[in-house]
């Protein structure tokens, strides 16, 4: 029987296989997600290069949420992440969600990344 951590890593390689055959030539909108603080990054995979990033972590953020771990975090994270990549020159994405599910959290921080001006 395979334990937790090995179904999600079969998840997670599942959805970043579908996004290399999708997204050719646009950069990766990666997100992470903890008990305590929600990631995000656009990656290049072609050069294996970080563009942005955002989190719940940065300076910006923390003293205006009151958690990071909630809806509410996850947008202003996604609006962030949107205006940095945005800034430099990035529109088009893929998104990946890694092994989570596109529920909660990790849609709250879609939805504002989409409103911020990214599309996917």
């Amino acid at each position: 029987m395979a334990t937790t951590k090995e179904l999600f890593g079969r998840r997670q390689q599942r959805t970043r296989a579908k996004l290399r055959r999708v997204g050719i030539g646009r950069a990766r909108l990666s997100v992470f997600r903890s008990g305590k603080n929600i990631y995000a990054q656009v990656i290049d995979d072609e050069r294996g290069q970080t563009l942005a990033a955002a989190s719940t972590i940065d300076k910006d953020l923390r003293a205006s949420l009151k958690t990071g771990a909630d809806k509410s975090a996850a947008a202003a994270v996604g609006r962030l992440i949107a205006e940095r990549a945005k800034a430099k020159g990035i529109e088009h994405v893929v998104f990946d969600r890694g092994g989570y599910l596109f529920h909660g959290r990790v849609k709250a921080l879609a939805d504002a990344a989409r409103e911020g001006g990214l599309q996917f």
